[in-house]
């Protein structure tokens, strides 16, 4: 199986943070990586691979080099994707007729996606074991709801622009009348727990949509969460395809970047920086030494990119714009919202072409306000050259986004590159 079917079969069992992070514990563990516990004291030894967790949604892997202690070099991305989070108290029945679900938009998705289209529900429920508590991811994996469109008979404007409210048209219908406290039965029944034993729940909506390979000569694939998970899949493969010898080998997916980053597994948190330190520590090192290593690091912030659109070739500045199928993407902006500076710029660029990977460079028309990631967040923790990069898709933040067939193995390729 080439990479971008391994890909597509990642993010179909990922529907949430909590399973895409489960799985990239499973590709670490088949490659010989160890799980760390923060909670536990650290013991690591010279040539070791190792990952550590938080809050089941973010990761870090690193592999140590034989001669021990060394500078880090680290690539960041993140598990999260935009879509629809359940409230704690979620079931609404309608007229006496209907049960639908109250939730509330996470990120910024183009919300007209979401509509008409088989959703199905996953996340996590924390469960009553013994005196404490203890986590199960769950999946109902099945067409569970659908947030209709209203007709366009009620609703003639549609069509000429339409302005969401996420309390009105963006619930999603789940049963008729007796369907009132059916969901929690169906969740706990689905992980085998009784449903009087769920104390709490992080219940997302996904799309059902499967992948698809598509376009003349399969140019193009389309899929939910490609915004960041081909990113994330794609440094990761990197890391587990390279071997260091002169660095300390960093991989770490943050959860929370389409909300600000601002939690504790985000990438403005003190994950990344308490993971180098106590590995430094673990190693003998001391606190100049890790100080030292951390500024003679480097980091690749990878988040993917905008490909200029088909229909819209006006919104893209004219010598900045990028396109699939043509290399990794290397973006720019004045005013930090990409960490990229002439320095991390060149570094990288030599990479990719010892790497024989063609390098493109993206930066926003002056007049249009771009996103942000999560490269100058970390950098306020963990400060260091730093470059941002991603791969060029369409359609960002849709329910189904779309990229191009060759961008995947040009990243898994760079990444490998800058790790060896």
């Amino acid at each position: 199986m080439d990479h971008l079917e391994r890909f597509l079969n990642f993010v179909e069992q990922s529907p949430t943070a909590f399973q895409a992070i489960a799985n990239l514990k499973e590709d670490l563990w088949e490659a010989g990586y160890r799980e760390l516990k923060e909670k536990d004291p650290w013991m690591v030894d010279e040539g070791g691979k190792y990952f550590v967790t938080r809050n089941d949604s973010a990761i870090i892997a690193f592999a140590i080099p034989r001669n021990g202690f060394a500078p880090f070099k680290i690539a960041a991305a993140h598990s999260d994707s935009p879509t629809f989070k359940l409230k704690p108290h979620f079931e609404e029945k309608m007229e006496g007729t209907y049960v639908k679900l109250n939730v509330e938009k996470y990120g910024g998705m183009i919300m007209s996606t979401w509509l008409d289209r088989p959703l199905s529900i996953a996340g996590r429920l924390v469960i009553r074991e013994g005196n404490g508590v203890a986590t199960r991811l769950v999946n109902l994996d099945r067409d569970a709801v659908l947030i209709p469109n209203m007709p366009i008979h009620f609703n003639r404007d549609i069509n000429e622009g339409y302005k969401w409210n996420a309390q009105v048209d963006l619930m999603p219908l789940y049963g008729e009348g007796d369907a009132m406290g059916k969901l929690m039965k169906e969740l706990a029944e689905s992980v085998g727990v009784r449903e009087e034993d769920i104390l709490a729940h992080d219940l997302f909506l996904y799309s059902r949509q499967p992948g698809s390979i598509w376009g003349a000569e399969d140019a193009f694939f389309s899929c939910g969460r490609i915004d960041d998970l081909e990113c994330a899949w794609g440094c990761m493969r990197g890391l587990l395809g390279s071997e260091p010898r002169d660095s300390i080998a960093v991989c770490a997916v943050f959860d929370n970047e389409e909300v600000g980053s601002l939690s504790k597994q985000g990438a403005n948190s003190t994950f990344l920086y308490d993971t180098l330190t106590r590995v430094g520590f673990a190693l003998g090192a001391s606190d100049g030494e890790i100080r030292a290593a951390m500024a003679d690091g480097f980091m690749v912030s990878a988040d993917n990119a905008h490909a200029l659109h088909p229909n819209h070739p006006e919104k893209y500045d004219r010598q900045n714009r990028v396109y699939m199928n043509q290399g990794v993407v290397i973006k720019h902006n004045a005013n930090q919202k990409y960490t990229t500076d002439a320095v991390s710029d060149a570094i990288f660029t030599l990479i990719c072409e010892k790497a024989g990977v063609p390098v493109q460079h993206f930066s926003n028309r002056s007049d249009v306000l771009g996103g942000s990631t999560l490269g100058n967040l970390s950098n306020a923790h963990v400060s260091l050259n730093t470059v941002d990069i991603g791969l060029a898709q369409l359609a960002m933040h849709s329910a189904c986004e779309t990229a191009g067939t060759k961008d995947l193995d040009y990243l898994i390729r760079a990444m490998e590159a800058f790790w060896n």
